[in-house]
């Protein structure tokens, strides 16, 4: 098949569909791929780095609230469309992909104009207004929660769980992998994960924390990039990245014990995916707060209000969890319960129907 992907801004829309390109591979699939991203997005690098033809279109953004830029930005959405329109005659795919950001709606609706039909997968629990727009455009939608199946048309929504690269799932040799990271094999291992971008809020509270906590814990931190400490931080038992490769992050959850993490849906999804038991700390006032609430509600993690804790709390809850296996074993549990390891499949299937 020649598949059209689309998606960028943030990598939030990104991870998904190299995750559906990965499970392609897998599958031995000789599929053509072309991405159509923005300019200025971080998603060329990691598309290009697949080997897939990557095109920049115009991109506006509408936003649910009031800003000058409402009346501007539909006239680079129009020019997107237009720009979409002709990439799209001369790729002539079967099939268009998307997981959300609005540099994909001009594409769908140049698309629908074209007879391409398209798949759009809903992540977050909450409806990006992009997805909702094309909603009507769209031959199938496909939703990451079972929550999230009433907010799209009955008809054409599946429930098929948010797609994660198999290669997060390693099986390596440990002691190589602690070499790597400087680790002992004989200290519980906590993986701090801020986003696709860093959080310096958690940035700070672990470094304010990271004296206490390698006291009974060593750290992987992945800071983000352009967000390391002001001074070098020599602690024995931490480790800090700006960023890490997919195989280095797959060692990464493969090591750590637990796992404490901002709540982006790429990095619930692989927390879920890979039944690690997690400390959440969502953005305040945040789309993150409504997927933090599905978690605390399912008991699949443990929940902190950024706006309420300090570094001393962050510590005694990573204790806390740490060191007891019985709410360890129920997170973990619980959390898998929320994911469909079968998304990447599903969604594969949905495609080759079209």
């Amino acid at each position: 098949m020649k598949i059209l992907l689309t998606g960028g801004g943030t990598m939030g829309s990104v991870t998904p569909l190299l995750a559906m390109v990965d499970y392609w591979k897998n599958q031995n699939e000789k599929n053509e791929y072309l991405w159509i991203g923005t300019k200025k997005g971080p998603e060329k690098t990691a598309v290009e780095k697949e080997n897939i033809k990557f095109s920049a279109v115009a991109n506006g953004k509408l936003r649910r609230y009031f800003s000058w830029q409402n009346f501007i930005d539909p006239v680079f959405i129009l020019v997107g469309f237009v720009q979409s329109f002709f990439i799209i005659r001369k790729f002539k795919p079967d099939a268009i992909l998307s997981a959300g950001s609005f540099v994909s709606v001009p594409v769908i609706f140049a698309g629908r104009l074209l007879k391409i039909p398209s798949l759009i997968h809903q992540m977050d629990i909450k409806p990006t207004l992009s997805n909702k727009i094309v909603t009507l455009f769209a031959a199938k939608i496909t939703v990451g929660f079972k929550k999230s199946l009433k907010d799209y048309p009955v008809k054409k929504t599946v429930w098929t769980g948010n797609p994660c690269r198999r290669s997060l799932r390693v099986e390596s040799r440990k002691s190589k992998v602690e070499s790597f990271f400087d680790l002992k094999n004989d200290i519980p291992t906590v993986l701090i994960v801020g986003g696709g971008t860093g959080a310096m809020a958690i940035n700070r509270l672990i470094w304010e924390a990271a004296s206490e906590l390698t006291k009974f814990c060593q750290i992987i931190h992945i800071a983000g990039k352009g967000k390391m400490p002001s001074r070098e931080l020599r602690i024995a038992n931490y480790k800090y990245f700006e960023f890490l490769n997919i195989k280095r992050m797959a060692n990464a959850y493969e090591l750590a014990d637990i796992v404490v993490s901002r709540c982006g849906i790429g990095s619930l999804s692989e927390i879920s995916f890979l039944k690690k038991p997690s400390i959440l700390i969502p953005i305040p006032d945040s789309h993150q707060e409504e997927n933090a609430e599905l978690f605390k509600s399912a008991q699949a993690a443990i929940v902190l209000d950024q706006n309420k804790i300090t570094a001393k709390i962050l510590a005694e809850n990573i204790k806390k969890l740490l060191f007891n296996n019985y709410l360890k074993k129920q997170l973990s549990e619980n959390v898998y319960k929320l994911t469909n390891p079968d998304a990447t499949k599903k969604i594969g299937k949905l495609i080759k129907n079209f």
